[in-house]
């Protein structure tokens, strides 16, 4: 399904995603893993993030339960937002029980006990988000990579708001 969406659009989203984000405790510096192949929610979910400060992961959808508990503990990721498609949340529910630092299960385009349902749930919160003068930017950590891992496990590549300068 083709869907266009405007500049205006995208910042409404991005700021109402952000306000959710807020209201479940996510906050600067926190870790949340993006799992959501091509759904549209991912720009408005990594937007929202950059607002809040947080720093999101992109992850792919092909992962297993013991690579998400690998990148859970490595790093110290407080909340996933993934999609409903295959068996992506089984493998989440497999390695939360492994990561206590997994504090939020949000899931795009169904839902699931014991999980958040974004769809549902972010277009709640307002579409007005206010920068403040802490606002991140700059050298501040907006974006965590995971390499490869063909020699071994994967390491973490974090990358600041100038990533997209270069």
């Amino acid at each position: 399904t083709e869907r266009r969406f405007t500049f205006k659009d995208m910042k409404d989203a991005s700021s109402q995603s952000a306000n959710y984000f807020k209201s479940l405790g996510i906050k600067r510096g926190d870790r949340v893993m993006l799992v959501l192949k091509r759904h549209y929610q991912f720009w408005f979910a990594m937007l929202g993030l950059h607002k809040l400060g947080a720093v999101a992961i992109p992850a792919t959808n092909q992962l297993l339960a013991k690579d998400f508990a690998y990148r859970f503990q490595a790093a110290d990721v407080r909340a996933i937002l993934c999609t409903a498609d295959g068996d992506v949340a089984e493998a989440v529910e497999e390695a939360a029980k492994q990561c206590p630092s997994l504090e939020h299960k949000i899931l795009v385009n169904g839902s699931r006990e014991g999980w958040h349902d974004f769809n549902a749930e972010y277009e709640m919160y307002s579409s007005h988000f206010a920068r403040t003068e802490d606002a991140p930017c700059g050298n501040d950590p907006m974006l965590m990579l995971f390499t490869s891992g063909t020699t071994g496990y994967p390491k973490m590549a974090m990358h600041a708001y100038k990533y997209a300068l270069g």
